[in-house]
């Protein structure tokens, strides 16, 4: 496995929609290294999230840690989500705290649906659907952005919130 390089905020590929994935592909070794590669990048920069545009890769195709509890001993094996469709449940939608491994370093405050229901693939190739709430809702959102060419600075509705990691730190996270 690799360590890929991470496309940075102004790359064009960020801002380019990825192309969906055929299923008869998805087997495809060169498909599931790029999974694995993906995997290892997220986790070897701390993220919980990491789409494959990000990786130079325009493919609808993003890895996560869906279940990511800091406090858990052990965390479940990230996902592979393919093709993602999102259909949002109920209007409910909350602002919280983002960051991203594209933009290094800054962190601010992004609206989103605090409840949604995912139909997409799995890395094996079979029809997975969830539900998911919360901090699991806004990854897949922010990561299924990554898809469309969006970043999280176009869902932000003020940039008031916009702060470097090291401020954010200081002034913003409660003890």
């Amino acid at each position: 496995m690799s360590i890929l390089k991470v496309a940075r905020m102004g790359h064009p590929v960020l801002r380019q929609k990825a192309r969906a994935l055929d299923r008869a592909d998805i087997r495809n070794p060169v498909v599931q290294k790029l999974i694995d590669d993906m995997i290892e990048t997220m986790v070897e920069y701390h993220g919980v999230g990491l789409a494959a545009p990000q990786v130079h890769e325009g493919l609808r195709l993003f890895v996560a840690s869906l279940d990511h509890d800091e406090a858990a001993e052990t965390a479940p094996p990230p996902v592979a989500i393919i093709n993602p469709e999102i259909l949002l449940v109920g209007s409910l939608v909350e602002e919280d705290w983002e960051g991203c491994l594209s933009i290094p370093d800054i962190r601010g405050r992004v609206p989103r649906a605090v409840e949604i229901k995912v139909r997409a693939w799995g890395r094996d190739g079979e029809r997975l659907e969830l539900t998911a709430r919360d901090y699991t809702a806004r990854v897949i959102q922010h990561e299924t952005d990554h898809l469309d060419g969006i970043l999280f600075f176009d869902r932000m509705r003020s940039f008031e919130s916009l702060t470097f990691l090291d401020e954010y730190s200081r002034y913003w996270v409660k003890d």
